[in-house]
């Protein structure tokens, strides 16, 4: 018997996002944690570390991409380009 698959994120410094590192095989998830701090932060390159294993993690198909990630012509809301934004608001 093999021990299950763990996929490893990785986030660089406080305030990105978690990155998708790789993968790695563990008997359970503190074995995943070290061997993934070991792996995949050896020279000091991240701040926090998720471990998850394979199993649970659900992807959408690539062959679905165009009709998954479709906009929705009847939400006219996901499109905010009837919106007025102010001028001291820098960021939107």
């Amino acid at each position: 018997m093999s021990w299950p698959l763990w996929e490893v994120f990785v986030r660089a410094r406080r305030g990105l996002n978690h990155v998708h590192a790789g993968s790695l095989r563990a008997a359970d998830e503190a074995m995943a944690l070290h061997n993934a701090r070991d792996l995949y932060t050896r020279r000091d390159e991240g701040v926090s570390i998720w471990v998850v294993r394979s199993e649970h993690i659900t992807a959408s198909s690539p062959e679905e991409r165009d009709p998954f990630f479709a906009p929705n012509a009847d939400k006219i809301y996901r499109h905010p380009t009837f919106y007025e934004i102010p001028d001291d608001v820098p960021h939107i």
